[in-house]
């Protein structure tokens, strides 16, 4: 964020790490961040990256293809193909996850990428009916690794609950039983499905039920893919040619998505200085006023524009872009203050 003036950098920062802290616990006030972080950095690829994750925890499925797209082109990296094709199933789009699977360069992405996309793809073959094949899209090598990775778990737990749907029942439960071995994170119910094919119940309180339920949402389940940023983000702070190429991402294929927007331009602040060579701080604290105010004048892609195209599954608008108010940089909307 070199480009922007030190006041704004600041409260992009800040803006940041709040979606960071609050993306698995309050999604909908991460994204509120993450917008209030746009309107002041759009051209800055770790924002549109953070919109983009945090739109996909929010279940705001268009916004998080839009900002993840635009993302990918900025940053030249291929790292959230596999939420953008979750993002696709989620909208009843299936063929387009399997388009985006086929797509791919396999070779060129990182391994934990090409085996999360390779669960979605399968997951988009059950949603067209094709559970065979979506089973035998599962059979790659990796599935019988002997060295358990981060992501052999969520694969063989895919791999058990695709046989479970042809019916081939036995093999399911042994997959499971391998799913819940290498599964010592617990980011899946394989343990449960085992028990549950094995006709053994488990009485507990409804919280605990809730619990796993919500745990039973993993791998092959739109919206379960680990959605992390990237951690070489090295590109952010000199764009250079690639700002030309942001106006394709905006509505690829026809999807409706926020447009992308100019960055407020930061001409006259960042190297104001004052006669003894240091910074002029009233001059700074002017320029994030400036820069704020102009980007709320020339960035018309407002909360409540975002929620009007960021729809469901279910066609519902959720409305979660806009919170309950413009979210301050340390923490909490506006409305949560008051």
């Amino acid at each position: 964020m070199l480009s922007l003036a030190k006041p704004v950098a600041e409260t992009v920062a800040r803006h940041l790490v709040a979606t960071g802290q609050l993306i698995d616990e309050d999604p909908a006030e991460a994204l509120a961040h993450a917008l209030a972080a746009r309107r002041l950095a759009s051209r800055i690829a770790a924002v549109r990256e953070a919109v983009g994750l945090a739109a996909y925890h929010a279940g705001e499925w268009q916004t998080a293809i839009a900002e993840l797209r635009t993302y990918h082109r900025m940053s030249g990296l291929q790292s959230h193909l596999a939420v953008l094709a979750d993002c696709e199933r989620a909208l009843g789009r299936p063929e387009r996850a399997i388009d985006l699977f086929r797509g791919a360069d396999r070779e060129k992405l990182d391994q934990a990428v090409a085996i999360e996309l390779l669960i979605v793809a399968a997951g988009a073959r059950g949603d067209l009916g094709q559970k065979d094949a979506a089973v035998a899209m599962l059979q790659v090598p990796e599935l019988t690794a002997e060295t358990a990775e981060p992501w052999t778990a969520r694969l063989r737990y895919a791999y058990a609950d695709g046989l479970l749907a042809v019916g081939r029942r036995d093999e399911a439960r042994e997959w499971f039983s391998r799913a819940a071995d290498v599964d010592t994170e617990g980011e899946t119910d394989a343990a449960e499905r085992l028990l549950e094919l094995d006709g053994v119940v488990i009485e507990g309180d409804e919280e605990d039920e809730e619990s796993a339920e919500a745990i039973a949402s993993g791998p092959g389940t739109p919206g379960a893919v680990p959605a992390r940023p990237d951690a070489d983000l090295g590109g952010d702070a000199d764009l250079g040619d690639n700002d030309a190429d942001l106006g394709d991402d905006e509505n690829l294929d026809g999807d409706a998505g926020p447009a992308d927007h100019a960055e407020p331009t930061d001409e006259g602040t960042d190297e104001r200085r004052d006669a003894s060579g240091t910074p002029d701080e009233r001059q700074d604290e002017a320029a994030v006023a400036a820069v704020q105010a102009d980007d709320l004048a020339d960035d018309e892609l407002t909360d409540d524009e975002a929620g009007a195209v960021a729809t469901g599954p279910t066609g519902d608008d959720s409305g979660t872009a806009t919170g309950g108010g413009e979210p301050t940089a340390d923490g909490g909307s506006g409305a949560a203050q008051r």
